[in-house]
């Protein structure tokens, strides 16, 4: 990787996600690598740093559980393997347990994912209304009243969508490009995800 891509995190979240996607779509699903996966989310964790204090406890968390991710899958080669320890063990809902770090993980990229759909569609230099639905989307179901309202004020110190493209080295039409592969990229693999949970019986909301 030149040290040109290395400065512009989008590109290497958007190829990163690539390479998932390719196994996500295999049919029937490939056994996705949890070194690959846990990789890639890792490149997630700038964009939240971008966003401010609006997104700093979300930021705090998903790196964490990246984090752990990434430790697991030294031990751990696939995200299947990862799910069935945990059932074997009888600790996919405990706190702490890397199938429930795996569904907050799968959670922050999704709600990147709804960010950049609604970046794509909305007019003017306001990221406001995008990153509301975005969280309101994706990530309040799931907190308490008190994150809640921190979130709600935290977005009025969003930086403009200017002083994110200048974050991320991009301009609007390149950075519009790499969000579009993103999006595309991300889906299947936020599906595949969740087939690993429902297939399961283990539900995704909670």
């Amino acid at each position: 990787m030149g040290s040109s891509e290395a400065q512009k995190p989008l590109r290497r979240i958007a190829a990163s996600f690539e390479e998932l996607a390719a196994v996500a779509k295999q049919q029937p699903a490939g056994a996705m690598d949890a070194t690959a996966f846990s990789r890639a989310c890792s490149n997630v964790s700038v964009l939240f740093g971008c966003l401010g204090i609006a997104f700093k406890f979300a930021e705090m968390d998903y790196v964490a559980k990246v984090d752990d991710l990434v430790e697991a899958s030294k031990t751990i080669s696939t995200l299947p393997s990862m799910v069935e320890l945990d059932i074997q063990k009888d600790t996919v809902r405990k706190p702490g347990s890397h199938t429930r770090n795996l569904l907050r993980v799968k959670r922050g990229v999704d709600m990147v994912k709804v960010l950049f759909e609604k970046i794509l569609v909305t007019e003017g230099n306001s990221l406001r209304d995008a990153a509301s639905v975005a969280y309101a989307q994706v990530f309040a179901p799931h907190h308490g009243w008190a994150i809640r309202k921190a979130v709600a004020a935290g977005m009025y110190a969003l930086p403009s969508k200017s002083q994110l493209l200048k974050k991320l080295n991009e301009d609007e039409e390149s950075a519009e490009v790499q969000m579009q592969n993103f999006v595309r990229s991300s889906t299947p693999v936020i599906l595949y995800v969740e087939d690993l949970f429902t297939s399961r019986n283990l539900g995704i909301d909670w």
